[in-house]
């Protein structure tokens, strides 16, 4: 087992960052350790949000995403493009370098970040519903007339219930299964080591799938070390499946995006206690 916290904060501070941590200034890095378990696109920028509010943030990605290439409907049929996640921005992108008419189509994402994704790749006409699938729907029946035809773009297992909902509306539902999410065979070797430390502060989780990969896959042998590791999760069904793991807490985002899991971290860490 870890000695006190005091030697496990002093061992993270005195870290130097491997390509899979951030950052590389040790005095800047004292919170201890925080495992990133989401994928990229997005893995990155959640860990310099991490390390902006002084942890050393630890890719642990649970995920993998493989990137499918479905027929899709011409762009000039479509009213809107919704996305439901960042990852198939990408997808969208890559049709885009062979149909340019993609990035003059409205787009409709889930959040801001998805939204900052799409303009960053081209698109041209990008609104967020700054939320869920809830508000994402909400956000299509007011931007968009009965009979509208749209191109829902998701994961695979994703967007059924959207897309009834949305029929149910009225508009034409294209749904198209852009990439899938595989569980990673194992938690990232660092990440192990982190915890085997005792160096490990949190672990953040921006979904259920990435909570389940990880619970399947966390090492017996360190379920004592979860005793002093809290659990920062984007919502409800995340929060349901880690309840499997001997954690000291388990804390619910106040909205269900990356940035609201990241304020988690503020609330309680070095940065709040500067500022107290």
């Amino acid at each position: 087992m870890p000695s006190g916290s005091a030697a496990n904060s002093a061992t993270a501070c005195a870290s130097t960052a491997r390509p899979t941590s951030l950052p590389n200034n040790p005095a800047a890095a004292c919170g201890g350790a925080v495992l990133v378990t989401r994928p990229e696109p997005g893995l990155r920028e959640t860990m310099q949000a991490v390390a902006g509010l002084g942890y050393r943030p630890v890719a642990c990605p649970m995920l993998r995403i493989v990137m499918r290439r479905p027929r899709l409907p011409s762009p000039r049929r479509l009213d809107a493009i919704v996305l439901t996640s960042g990852q198939a921005v990408d997808a969208l992108a890559g049709a885009a370098r062979t149909e340019p008419a993609w990035l003059a189509t409205r787009l409709l994402a889930v959040g801001d970040r998805t939204a900052r994704r799409a303009r960053d790749a081209g698109f041209t006409s990008v609104d967020s519903a700054q939320g869920d699938a809830a508000t994402l729907a909400a956000l299509v029946r007011a931007s968009l007339p009965p009979g509208a035809a749209i191109l829902l773009a998701s994961g695979a297992r994703q967007g059924d219930a959207l897309a009834a909902r949305l029929r149910q509306d009225g508009l034409t539902v294209h749904r198209r299964v852009v990439y899938a999410a595989r569980p990673a065979p194992a938690l990232a070797a660092e990440a192990r080591a982190a915890l085997a430390a005792g160096a490990v502060t949190a672990c953040l989780f921006l979904s259920a799938e990435t909570a389940d990969s990880f619970v399947r896959r966390y090492p017996a042998a360190l379920l004592p070390v979860l005793a002093t590791v809290d659990a920062m999760v984007i919502g409800q069904g995340a929060a349901g499946v880690l309840g499997a793991l001997p954690w000291r807490g388990i804390q619910v985002a106040d909205r269900p995006d990356a940035d609201a899991v990241v304020a988690l971290l503020r609330r309680t860490g070095p940065t709040a206690r500067r500022q107290s």
